[in-house]
Parts: C-alpha cells; structure tokens; sequence
C-alpha cells in the first residue's frame, strides 16, 4: 500500500510492482493480488512516525478538499459539469519548524474546520506551544480547547474585518484583542508580520506537497478504505520530507 501511495497505482499495478520487485531480489514468497490488497486496506494499522523535533510545537492547521474517483468524476470529465461530483475534507495539523504533518483526519465536505480542531489536538503527544490558523477558526471554542492543553498558547488567528474588541478588553485583554488593537492601529500586513502569521505559508506548501506527491483525488471507494489511504499517504510525504532534509553539522 505504500509503493501504491508513493507512485500513484492502482491496486493491478501495486501487485505487478511488488512481484517484480520480489522477482529482483530472488525471494520466493507469494504476492497477496490486488482483491486482498483491497480487503486489507480496511482497518490496515499505520503507525506513524514519531515527531522528529525536539523542541517546542508550533501547529498551524488548514484543510483542503480531495475529489473521489467514481461514476461523477468521470461524467465531469466526459460531459463537464455533474451534480454526482463529490469530494472529501482532509484536515491537517503540521509543525512549523520542520513542515512535518503531526495530525491530520478526513471528513465529509460539510464538516466546518473549526469545528474539527480537537480531533487534531488529541492526536498530538506534545501541548502546542503556539496555535495558528486562518480565518476560518477565529471561534472562542477553538481557543477554549487549545488553551485546554496549555495556558499559555500563543493563539495567533486573524479575526474578522469587523470585529471588535471584547466586554473585557479593558481590563483583561484577550489575545484577540490585542491582535483587533495591532490591525487597527498598524495595519493588517504589518500584524502578520509582527505576530509571525505569515508562517501559515507552510501548511499551504505541506498541501501543495500532499497533492504533487499523492495526488489530488482519493482512489478508495469506501471512506475506511480512505481513511486508510491518507494514514499512509501522510506517512510516505514525512519520511520523504525526514529524508530530504539536510543534516548540518559544525566542524570548526
């Protein structure tokens, strides 16, 4: 299932890889065929690899959509348009020191992102020292449960054009309202780049890689089978990424 993810077949060509490759290396063991590949996928346990800084968690969440391949997606293709079309929302979480994905779920489209950040924040094993996000997650119950697993979170999330500043802003300001006060007084622009948000940028680059690497559509049938396919998918972009980083050693 993991040569499946990394070089994008399907499960006849999963199964012709892994038998030329056995082939290859003289190993004389039988190759499982694409309808057991497909069984197995269901509830297929995936560990994933363990975080590899070691030094304070910077998560910055987004999502974005993946299509699903059927009968709609190819009435899109033929014909150009479909009311069948559907798709699924992958939520992610990822560190921002070293662009890893550390938490990740995927939904039916109508789940809204705010509403899913605590499945994300309970698959972390270390309390976020810092919380950053889009618009989308300007809500006081995304702050509550962030705050939950440490107090002293930096919420860095940009509230609405409209806002104002809260009942207690005057006495105990909130980090909401200290960010209302910076947009009004310096700017937008200068906020992001005062308070780090621009830093964001690197949850959209993890969903670009998620997408160049894997792909942009789901190639199970059955939302498990999906599940799935995304636990190993995420799991093949961070050893790519833990491959493809320098390692920088001083020698004087």
């Amino acid at each position: 299932m993991t040569l499946r993810a990394a070089f994008r077949l399907a499960l006849r060509q999963s199964e012709g890889l892994i038998g030329s490759i056995m082939e290859l290396l003289e190993i004389d063991l039988p190759v499982p065929d694409h309808s057991t590949l497909s069984r197995r996928a269901c509830g297929l346990p995936v560990q994933n690899l363990p975080r590899s800084g070691t030094g304070k968690l910077h998560l910055i969440v987004d999502s974005t959509g993946l299509k699903l391949r059927g009968a709609g997606e190819w009435q899109f293709e033929k014909h150009g348009t479909s009311k069948r079309r559907s798709w699924r929302k992958l939520h992610v979480g990822i560190d921002a020191d070293n662009a890893q994905i550390v938490a990740f779920d995927l939904t039916d489209k109508e789940i809204d992102d705010a509403s899913h950040v605590e499945p994300l924040l309970e698959q972390l094993d270390d309390a976020p020292a810092s919380f950053m996000g889009d618009g989308a997650y300007d809500r006081a119950h995304v702050f509550n449960a962030v705050r939950v697993r440490n107090p002293d979170v930096r919420f860095i999330v940009p509230p609405c054009k409209e806002a104002v500043l809260g009942p207690t802003a005057t006495t105990a300001p909130t980090q909401r309202d200290s960010h209302i006060r910076s947009i009004n007084k310096h700017g937008r622009m200068n906020w992001q780049k005062t308070s780090g948000y621009n830093r964001r940028s690197k949850v959209e680059a993890a969903i670009g890689r998620y997408k160049r690497v894997i792909g942009d559509a789901l190639r199970s049938r059955e939302d498990a089978h999906r599940l799935c396919e995304v636990k190993i998918a995420v799991k093949v972009l961070n050893r790519m990424l833990e491959l493809g980083h320098p390692v920088c050693v001083r020698v004087a």
